[in-house]
């Protein structure tokens, strides 16, 4: 067994899922591995990671519509917002997601069905830089 790890930075323009497949996937195919498992994981409490569909964008509009209704900024249920009245809607956004995936690896390249993309979703309406974690196990 073998393994290795990264840090990938990315740029968000706030709020809205910002598609990571392409860079996750040259890292993982640089690596070297022929087998194995991929994890990711974003290193910040106002951010998640998923994997959805990359074809239609509507997806990733009616994802964020949805959490809108869900969990709406400014909602007077909330008292923390000390960076604002997007705060902690952003916190429950990444509750109710996930800050880690994992993807297998095989002959070398990541395991992800024809319409499947890997994104890191800002949950925040401002841009910020983000960390995402990535280990890969095996050989």
């Amino acid at each position: 067994m073998r393994q290795a790890s990264t840090i990938l930075d990315i740029d968000t323009r706030g709020r809205g899922l910002v598609e990571i497949t392409r860079k996750v996937a040259a890292w993982t195919d640089g690596a070297g591995f022929d087998s194995g498992l991929l994890t990711l994981f974003v290193r910040h409490t106002s951010a998640s990671l998923l994997v959805q569909e990359n074809a239609d964008p509507d997806v990733r509009g009616d994802l964020d519509r949805f959490f809108a209704r869900l969990v709406p900024d400014g909602d007077p249920l909330f008292r923390h917002r000390d960076e604002g009245d997007d705060d902690m809607p952003a916190h429950i956004r990444s509750a109710l997601t996930a800050v880690q995936l994992s993807i297998p690896v095989s002959n070398g390249r990541l395991v992800l069905g024809t319409w499947q993309g890997i994104y890191l979703w800002e949950h925040r309406v401002s841009p910020h830089r983000r960390q995402i974690a990535l280990h890969l196990l095996g050989e």
